[in-house]
């Protein structure tokens, strides 16, 4: 072995630690480093959608999980005012999801990856990734003690987020970039039942969803458009209680509550990165963004990971070059993102839907299909693309106005292609 390491994974969270995990499965020493402890928090939607679950299932990682006490989730509902969209989300093999804490999730991951035979190093910060001859060949750091941290590897994985010092290092090629568009704000309420539901509720310039969680409690998620971030953080709870005063029925479930956190704020970019070069790779936020509107993060990291390491390994096993492994890589990784990036980075500018959309949603309600078809489409489970594509949304709309005809089946609804 060249290196003391195979994989160095910067980041332990909920790209890092299953890397380090498939990883050290497969036989090749791995170290992980992450300036956190375990468990910790972080500011998360934290919504595990069904395909996301079936990945855990796959790494006999759900019934952990589920041992926890994290409540399943088994509906998604979607309320726009005149009419609400109420769905199952999931497949028959992959039926609910889950919302789970992260100080929960996170730190079975990391125990996960320490069982496979990862080497957990928390409390060291990274602040170098060390190149040679124009190759990432390690990292230089150190410990929160203050002790000196140097260590070598065949491929440095940054899985260190958005802000990721692997990427700003290498500063890789962006694409399809789009600036903040919502400011969210998240926090967590005891005494507010949702009876296995994650609810969303549409209203003009204004979103928020709720979704059951760890220890009974519920989050609540909302935001605005960026472009009030400014005005509206002078008042954050202010405007944060009138957003959910838009919902009267809801609010009255709020006022039964009682707040058991601070209100917590971001506001993110969305990019697509270049997520690999000579001895590196990016994985999760740190190689690919969006709004957390439609709350795929998890889901899409723990996707993405397995593509990344099926690469990876097929480059240290001898098995392909490098470059034409993770350029695979990089390509199927944005066939099945982009069409959800697309969508979420329309739906995240909160302005009403145009009219074509607005007859849709309203020919979907009340049909069962549809309804469930909608749901998944907004959980992950099928691709906006499929979802938007002319005939099925001409047969959603035949269903609705049989006698439209040919009227209906010309209904077109598109993605916005950058």
């Amino acid at each position: 072995m060249a290196h003391p390491y195979n994989a160095i994974v910067v980041g332990a969270r909920c790209a890092g630690s299953p890397a380090a995990m498939l990883l050290a499965r497969k036989g090749y020493k791995v170290l992980v480093v992450d300036r956190a402890t375990f468990p910790s928090d972080t500011i998360s939607t934290h919504i595990l959608h069904p395909l996301g679950a079936a990945a855990l299932a796959r790494w006999g990682l759900l019934e952990r999980l589920t041992a926890t006490g994290c409540p399943a989730i088994h509906t998604y509902t979607y309320d726009f005012g005149p009419f609400t969209l109420a769905g199952a989300p999931g497949t028959p093999d992959a039926p609910v999801a889950y919302c789970p804490r992260r100080t929960i999730l996170d730190k079975l991951l990391v125990d996960a990856a320490a069982d496979a035979g990862a080497e957990i190093r928390e409390n060291v910060i990274v602040e170098e990734i060390v190149q040679e001859n124009g190759r990432v060949v390690g990292i230089r750091g150190r410990s929160k003690g203050g002790a000196a941290v140097v260590e070598r590897a065949d491929i440095v994985i940054g899985a260190d987020g958005r802000q990721s010092l692997v990427a700003e290092t290498l500063r890789p090629e962006h694409y399809h970039e789009k600036p903040p568009l919502l400011a969210g704000y998240y926090s967590y309420w005891s005494n507010l039942p949702m009876d296995g539901r994650f609810e969303t509720y549409i209203r003009p310039n204004r979103g928020f969803a709720a979704a059951p969680t760890h220890d009974g409690l519920t989050l609540i998620v909302l935001g605005w458009p960026y472009a009030e971030f400014d005005a509206n953080k002078r008042d954050v709870e202010g405007n944060y209680l009138k957003t959910l005063e838009g919902v009267p029925h809801f609010m009255a479930r709020v006022r039964a509550a009682t707040r058991e956190s601070p209100i917590s704020g971001a506001c993110v970019p969305n990019y697509f990165r270049k997520p690999f070069g000579p001895g590196w790779a990016l994985i999760g936020d740190a190689g690919y963004n969006k709004d957390p509107i439609t709350a795929q993060g998890i889901t899409d990291a723990f996707h993405d990971v397995e593509r990344c390491v099926t690469a990876i390994d097929e480059s240290l096993s001898g098995r392909r070059p490098f470059d034409a492994a993770m350029a695979d890589y990089q390509r199927a990784r944005d066939e099945h993102v982009l069409p959800m990036y697309q969508f979420t980075c329309q739906l995240a500018t909160l302005e009403p839907p145009p009219p074509r959309t607005q007859q849709l949603f309203a020919a979907i309600a009340g049909n069962q299909s549809a309804m469930d078809s909608f749901v998944q489409m907004n959980a992950g489970t099928i691709s906006p693309a499929a979802f938007f594509a002319p005939e099925n949304i001409g047969a959603i709309m035949a269903a609705a106005h049989p006698t439209a005809g040919s009227q209906a089946s010309r209904t077109t609804i598109a993605l916005d292609a950058d």
